[in-house]
């Protein structure tokens, strides 16, 4: 009984720890609804207090101020090509880094791995330069190659750790039945690794939809490649803070990706804990 009563008093602490953690990361959001529905002023005001009226005008006219549509297709155009790219690529080379260990292999994925720690503020001016010298800058391919390359060492980590949960006898079962080692993958691998396909595209969607410094490095300058977060730092200005539109804006661009994780929310604990167990 006594063990029994210790228990329930730990779980039930647990449980009030963890409801304080999520109301901690909700307040943010709270403040975000509920001044995109207030008038500048009230806003000013008193910026946790509900709105005593309710407004709308803030959505239009950042729908209008923001060119919404331009900018949430260039937002999505970005975050589908560059996920479709990351997935397939780093899938490949982390099935070919696992099926054929070789000290170079283990070399290569080390240094994937190593990449992962290295923060992107030390590499920010030399990325700059290189992307300059071989015209990735002012244009979407030039983002998503970079998106490419910085979402690559976490995805093959992912991936390698999930391919060793393939058994490789299905591999030679279908060598057998005169697959080409391409066929093996797109026809055999590569439908087992639904789970964490999907888990990588949450985690890097979540990434590149919301990533705010390295679309402002590459495109910056060129108001026709504005992703959502740039386009709603236009409201952002040295002497104004035009706080109703912004949050206004931002709980436009943020809807979809909210929208997104919670359909597919039931798929990252699986894949990511699949890929953990087996890495």
């Amino acid at each position: 009984m006594e063990t029994s009563r210790r228990y329930s008093w730990r779980t039930l602490l647990l449980e009030v720890v963890t409801v304080l953690v999520a109301l901690m990361f909700l307040v943010p959001f709270y403040f975000v609804v509920v001044n995109s529905l207030k008038k500048f002023a009230d806003i000013l005001k008193d910026s946790a207090a509900l709105p005593k009226a309710v407004t709308f005008d803030n959505f239009k006219n950042a729908w209008r101020i923001l060119d919404f549509p331009h900018a949430f297709t260039n937002s999505l155009v970005i975050t589908v090509l560059a996920n479709v790219l990351l997935a397939l690529f780093c899938s490949m080379a982390a099935y070919r880094l696992v099926r054929h260990p070789s000290r170079f292999n283990n070399i290569v994925f080390m240094a994937f791995v190593a990449a992962m720690v290295i923060p992107f503020q030390s590499i920010m001016i030399p990325l700059v330069r290189v992307a300059a010298n071989l015209n990735l800058t002012n244009n979407l391919p030039g983002l998503i190659i970079c998106y490419l390359g910085f979402g690559a060492s976490l995805t093959i980590f992912l991936f390698h750790g999930f391919v060793k949960s393939v058994p490789i006898e299905i591999e030679e079962a279908g060598i057998v039945d005169g697959c080409s080692p391409f066929g093996v993958f797109f026809r055999i691998v590569l439908p087992l690794l639904k789970p964490m396909v999907v888990t990588v595209f949450i985690l890097n969607t979540l990434w590149i939809w919301n990533d705010f410094l390295l679309p402002l490095l590459i495109v910056g300058g060129n108001a026709e490649l504005r992703t959502i977060p740039l386009a709603t730092n236009a409201f952002f200005s040295q002497y104004t803070k035009q706080w109703d539109l912004a949050l206004a804006g931002l709980l436009m661009g943020i809807a979809p990706i909210i929208i997104f994780f919670l359909a597919l929310q039931k798929h990252i604990i699986a894949g990511i804990a699949a890929g953990a167990v087996k890495g």
